[in-house]
């Protein structure tokens, strides 16, 4: 591997040539990769089964497998999701919010490329072309670290993308991995101020709060997901039954299921029965408080970690609440600000819950399963942020541009 601070001078280089790419060319270089992508589907399966082998045999979850499995669907959708970027308007460049001021100054806003971005993740091989689609759709050149897991899986897609990137006559460097897994690497990319303006981590908690705690350059925090869905006493119980079980079973292993319930006491004896049932189906433990409890034989008592805790696994936690104030107070203090969702048919509890609740993403009789850049609409994602910043929720191409003001003056002098 190149010396790092080596490939940190060539994104800088290959990030002031993207900044003024024309929309056309960055267009038709996202278009050619989903192409190589898709042709290429058998090479990358091979180089993800090396991947897949290894994390057998050192014993990873049935959840980090699937969140480490590439598929022919889940190669078209990279491929997919680079063809919507294509799609979607340029996001940088025009002078927008223009003012006249009284001395006779033109003030504009124009939205600009952050410059390099680096991004460090770990089993998820399906963001090496994520976050190559949103930072060159934004004008960004992009450093990936990704987890020894997915290092074959993320080489052989770093290598498709950078050849196409060279056919196409512009700088490869636009893309860099880091294919040296040794954590040292890690800590030398979060001090490499001079060469990157920006850190992006996805992964686990320990992960990100490494990140965070300890980058000089500045971050973006990507947070875990321990989303809730509450059961208000005016749901429609099939309605309810449906989205949790989509919302738990779908994936499991993603940030965006469903890890907590809270169900509204009135309705809990007659609900919650069914709702074990469903979940029985799954084989999906359920952890309840003492009225759960109460209502069903096959709850498991639940402790006082299970209320904060991202699983991602086949179980989940269950308190049941007087009323709808009792709910927000227990899904504002444990939730981790990333998906939170109501089940209810009535339209003032429904508005309540999407003013009172602190989260990234508030749903209203809907499955938390949609907090994706995808479903969104942005094409992909490179992230979801958890943070109160500009960018929160799923982070698309507005999210990786900032921004500088343009001055137009007729000889101007300050008094």
């Amino acid at each position: 591997m190149e010396d790092l601070k080596i490939i940190g001078q060539k994104a800088k280089v290959a990030s002031r040539q993207l900044a003024s790419l024309g929309v056309e060319k960055k267009n038709e270089i996202l278009l050619a990769v989903a192409d190589a992508l898709e042709t290429n589907a058998a090479a990358i399966k091979e180089a993800n089964a090396k991947d897949l082998d290894r994390a057998k045999k050192n014993g990873m979850s049935a959840a980090m497998l699937d969140r480490l499995t590439l598929t022919d669907a889940r190669i078209e959708g990279c491929a997919t999701g680079l063809r919507q970027l294509a799609d979607l308007e340029d996001p940088v460049g025009g002078l927008t919010q223009m003012k006249k001021r009284p001395n006779g100054l033109m003030i504009g806003y124009k939205k600009v490329p952050i410059g390099v971005i680096g991004i460090i993740y770990e089993s998820r091989p399906n963001v090496t072309v994520d976050a190559f689609g949103l930072t060159f759709k934004s004008g960004n050149a992009v450093i990936l670290r990704g987890g020894s897991d997915s290092i074959e899986s993320n080489l052989k897609l770093c290598q498709i993308i950078r050849d196409t990137i060279k056919e196409h006559d512009f700088d490869e460097n636009s893309i860099s991995l880091i294919s040296d897994t040794d954590r040292k690497y890690v800590d030398e990319l979060m001090h490499m101020n001079e060469y990157v303006d920006l850190l992006i981590p996805r992964g686990g908690h320990g992960l990100i709060q490494r990140v965070v705690m300890n980058s000089t350059v500045p971050v973006i925090e990507t947070g875990t997901g321990n989303c809730h869905i509450y059961v208000d006493a005016s749901a429609d119980f099939d309605m309810a039954l449906d989205i949790i079980f989509n919302a738990k079973t779908q994936r499991i292993g993603v940030c965006n299921a469903c890890e907590s319930l809270v169900v509204d006491k009135s309705i809990a004896k007659e609900f919650i029965p069914r709702l074990v049932d469903r979940l029985e189906t799954k084989n999906v433990e359920v952890r309840g408080d003492e009225f759960a409890l109460a209502c069903d034989k096959r709850i498991v008592p639940a402790s006082d970690e299970d209320w904060g805790k991202e699983y991602l696994d086949y179980i989940i936690s269950l308190k049941c609440s007087d009323n709808i104030d009792q709910a927000i107070t227990h899904i504002n203090k444990y939730n981790t600000g990333h998906s939170e969702a109501i089940i209810t048919e009535d339209y003032k509890n429904s508005m309540k819950f999407t003013e009172e609740i602190d989260a990234a993403a508030v749903y209203v009789n809907a499955s938390t399963r949609f907090t994706d850049g995808f479903e969104f609409g942005f094409g992909a994602e490179i992230g979801i942020s958890t943070q109160k910043i500009h960018a929160r929720g799923p982070m698309g191409l507005d999210a990786l541009t900032t921004g500088k003001y343009v001055i137009l003056g007729s000889g101007q002098v300050r008094k």
